[in-house]
């Protein structure tokens, strides 16, 4: 079981490098996108309203050889270690590929906990959404109505519940507050904070103390800020801890047992993998972050889970286990996300995405913290699942310029994996390792665009694509 400790080694003392100035982060908006959540996969996004059946599949079993395959692939293409859970029904497949320990040469394994960063945001929801469903939270009343020292003002009285929920709210993010070295293009903060506690009160501070992005409900911007706000929600409508409201009310019924919130404590419990962070290759070679204090991220951010207990939760959720069908159906109510082409890249309700796969919709989230990147992908009805954590972040790089991701074969590798997993033997078949004993490609890379070809934004964005309209 690899054992995560304050990392002594080499890769640790490596001193943080200042970015060459033709690869200098475009701007603090961009790497606080980066962070905690996805949201930049490949293909447009699924339409608003109930979800249609998913796609009818050849045969209800997952084909165990092709997938391992296809996660070797994604190792081979420069990832340390994977590991997935994929669900068809009743049928499962778990697989690994790679290392959880790159200097012990520890095997990954299929069950490792693991940070899964926005992820978070799908549970968060789900207890705002509960809360609705009893009459203490309002969706559309104004968030001041609840936090009024948290967002005083005439802000308050126009930022609802459910633009914190959708990103509409104009919020900016608090990234660059907590990590100031991340304004100046250099990633020193990263271990000067490692074993920092952080309040919720301060990082909402930091996001609500910077400039308004654009006028409540009238653009979509991520930010992480939206939902530490939505845990003081909680917090005052409950009495309780929101961490603690949501480990009773959401992990505990649906029966998850590797799922929790870590607090303070900046060690994993039980089986997990190093967590590498590359950041485009500032930090080189990779240093391992899996030992941090994860109070930066909180309701927004900082859950422990496993691939299959993702599975379970995304599965309790749209099968209507978790909610109520109106809280349900608001949930799916969504709002396109565009690229830079304008383009729609997915559709964000409340806590949760929609985005298009080759044989239909799917619907979940992803999530990215130092080290460590997760995505969950559901059918409609939640019959096939794909969930999958990895331990090496912001492999990519940034063009000359550092406003456009690089594609990078790692990309394709994992949205080649994620459709073979949702889809089975109706995925488009860009290599088939099965006929030439090699580890699929996928796609060309160079043919990919950015950033939809990426599961998540855990690397910078072109600029601009934060701020997309509606």
């Amino acid at each position: 079981m690899p054992h995560t400790s304050p990392d002594t080694s080499p890769a640790h003392r490596h001193a943080s490098a200042p970015v060459p100035r033709p690869r200098r982060i475009a701007s603090v908006a961009a790497v606080a996108m980066a962070l905690l959540a996805g949201l930049a996969p490949a293909a447009n996004a699924a339409g608003e309203g109930p979800p249609a059946a998913h796609a009818a599949v050849a045969g209800r079993h997952p084909d165990r050889a092709q997938l391992q395959r296809r996660l070797e692939a994604i190792h081979e293409a420069g990832i340390y270690g994977v590991y997935s859970a994929v669900r068809d029904g009743r049928a499962r497949f778990d697989g690994a590929a790679g290392l959880a320990d790159v200097s012990a040469g520890l095997a990954a394994r299929p069950d490792l906990r693991h940070r899964v960063g926005s992820v978070t945001k799908t549970f968060t929801a789900v207890a705002v959404l509960q809360q609705s469903a009893k009459g203490r939270v309002g969706l559309d009343r104004p968030v001041g109505d609840y936090v009024p020292e948290l967002l005083p003002g005439e802000r308050g009285r126009k930022v609802t519940v459910r633009m914190l929920l959708n990103h509409t709210s104009g919020i900016d993010d608090y990234i660059g507050g907590a990590f100031p070295s991340l304004q100046t293009g250099t990633t020193g903060s990263l271990d000067d904070h490692r074993f920092r506690t952080v309040r919720p009160a301060e990082l909402i501070g930091y996001g609500v103390g910077r400039p308004q992005l654009f006028e409540p409900g009238t653009g979509w911007a991520y930010a992480n800020t939206n939902y530490v706000l939505l845990g003081e929600v909680l917090r005052k409508v409950t009495g309780q801890d929101p961490e603690r409201l949501i480990t009773q009310d959401v992990i505990r019924p649906t029966g998850l047992r590797d799922t929790y919130f870590p607090g303070a404590d900046p060690y994993i419990r039980g089986p997990h993998a190093r967590m590498y962070e590359n950041f485009f290759g500032l930090i080189d070679p990779p240093r391992d972050y899996s030992a941090y204090n994860m109070t930066w991220a909180g309701t927004a951010g900082a859950l422990v889970s496993t691939p299959q207990d993702l599975n379970t939760f995304y599965r309790a959720l749209l099968s209507g286990n978790l909610l109520p069908r109106r809280q349900l159906d608001e949930m799916r109510t969504t709002i396109d996300v565009k690229d830079e082409t304008g383009a729609v890249a997915l559709r964000y309700g409340l806590g949760i995405y929609s985005l298009d796969t080759p044989c239909g919709p799917a619907w979940g989230h992803d999530g990215a913290v130092w080290g460590a990147g997760t995505w969950a992908l559901s059918s409609p009805d939640g019959a096939r699942q794909f969930a999958i954590g990895y331990n090496l972040m912001k492999y990519q790089r940034l063009s000359e310029d550092g406003t456009v991701l690089l594609p990078h074969p790692a990309d394709a590798a994992l949205i080649d994996y994620r459709d073979r997993s949702l889809c089975g033997t109706t995925a488009p078949r860009a290599s088939d390792p099965a006929a030439d004993n090699r580890p699929a490609e996928g796609p060309d890379p160079r043919a990919l665009p950015v950033p939809r070809a990426l599961p998540r934004v855990d690397a910078m964005p072109p600029r601009g694509w934060a701020s997309s309209g509606r």
